[in-house]
């Protein structure tokens, strides 16, 4: 199975409680680390679900679209700040 963490999606702004603290993320790697270390909450629906958009979006299984959009129902999920980028 051929793993691609490299997909790219317009980029997403995070903007945590922290001041200051913000995370651009715009790869399937970027988006599974943003989940993984720093997500101030890992037991959401929509948490889960970005997860599995990281997995799916690396296997070929998913759209970039579909993880773009899993990321900032997360965040709103979290109550993390989300501003979406579109080229």
């Amino acid at each position: 199975m051929k793993i691609d963490m490299s997909t790219e999606f317009d980029k997403v702004i995070l903007i945590f409680e922290d001041p200051g603290r913000r995370l651009i993320v715009r790869t399937a790697l970027e988006a599974a680390n943003a989940l993984i270390k720093e997500w101030p909450s890992d037991d959401g629906e929509e948490f889960l679900t970005a997860v599995k958009a990281c997995l799916d979006v690396m296997t070929g299984k998913a759209s970039s679209d579909e993880l773009r959009s899993a990321i900032l129902r997360a965040a709103s999920e979290a109550g993390v700040g989300a501003v979406a980028s579109i080229h």
